[in-house]
């Protein structure tokens, strides 16, 4: 962000309203009589204010019905929202406290006059309703599933074979790192038909085993030879299992990642479909799963393949 872009951000956040605004709007979705509302401010004011914001691609917006529903936006420049944050965080006042304790009066008023589900149309991820959860959907959903023996590779700390050993004939979990295969084993314990190992995913000493589905949930970003890593787990498969590999996609911001251990910036669809093919594999699918809202924005892929 250059001098010029910086000088413009806090000459706009010189007036406290649209302080107030974006503090508001980076906790919920609302529309200009509700900020109103909140805010004790006449509502042509309010517009005048979100008009700026939105010139400053500070806020977005969307169209339900009549109504127009305005939110901070999370995505654009990250240098810019650093600056934002930096001085939100550095803020401690009273008309925000207060602004904050008003909020959800607003919002229960909204849900006698709308319906919670019509007021949340077309974002309902978005937002928390009792009882409905992303970690609740997951384990509805797998309860459709029959997955067999199954190999999870760079496993973590278990949780995905917490999910999945109801489901499972066995599971075989193996994590490079020995204080991280010690959690998933005090995690799993409870499961008498999973298995915690500490391994190397270029190499697995598993003697004669073979599997009908071999995950690799974020794997290959800590794998220095991701297609060994890859031809690896092919070997490990019976005909017909399959290997499901999420990973996120090439890019461009290692200072963002090395906190995080990763040793290679992503990959292509094309790198993993050509991974799968050099291994031996059939691939069903390669394709984007998501792109995050928030800079830098990761997308994340995936890879499905089945062995002849």
């Amino acid at each position: 962000m250059d001098l010029a872009t910086a000088s413009s951000v806090l000459r706009l956040l010189a007036d406290p309203t649209r302080v107030r605004l974006l503090a508001l709007l980076e906790r919920e979705e609302l529309t200009v009589a509700e900020l109103a509302s909140v805010l004790h401010l006449a509502q042509p004011r309010v517009s005048t204010h979100l008009a700026k914001l939105k010139e400053a691609e500070l806020v977005r917006d969307r169209r339900a019905g009549v109504s127009a529903y305005y939110r901070a936006n999370s995505e654009g420049d990250e240098h810019q929202h650093s600056l934002i944050r930096s001085l939100r965080d550095s803020i401690d006042d009273a008309l925000l406290r207060d602004d904050a304790a008003r909020l959800p009066g607003v919002l229960a008023q909204r849900a006698r006059e709308e319906g919670w589900a019509d007021t949340v149309a077309g974002d309902m991820e978005r937002h928390y309703s009792p009882g409905r959860t992303w970690e609740t959907l997951a384990r509805s959903l797998l309860q459709l599933l029959e997955t067999g023996d199954v190999l999870d590779i760079a496993s973590g700390d278990g949780i995905t074979a917490e999910l999945l050993a109801p489901h499972a004939r066995s599971i075989v979990c193996v994590d490079s790192s020995e204080r991280v295969a010690e959690a998933a084993a005090q995690r799993l314990k409870p499961f008498t038909n999973v298995e915690v190992r500490q391994g190397d995913m270029h190499a697995l000493d598993l003697g004669e085993r073979r599997f009908d589905l071999v995950l690799m949930l974020h794997a290959l970003t800590y794998a220095e030879q991701p297609a060994k890593a890859v031809a690896e787990a092919s070997r490990l498969l019976r005909p017909g299992g399959r290997l499901l590999a999420v990973t996120l996609g090439k890019h461009d911001h290692r200072a963002v990642v090395e906190p995080f251990d990763h040793r290679n910036l992503g990959f292509s669809r094309d790198e993993l479909d050509r991974y799968a093919k050099s291994a031996g594999l059939d691939v069903l699918s390669c394709t984007r799963l998501s792109r995050e809202r928030k800079a830098p924005h990761f997308e994340v892929i995936s890879l499905l393949a089945r062995k002849p």
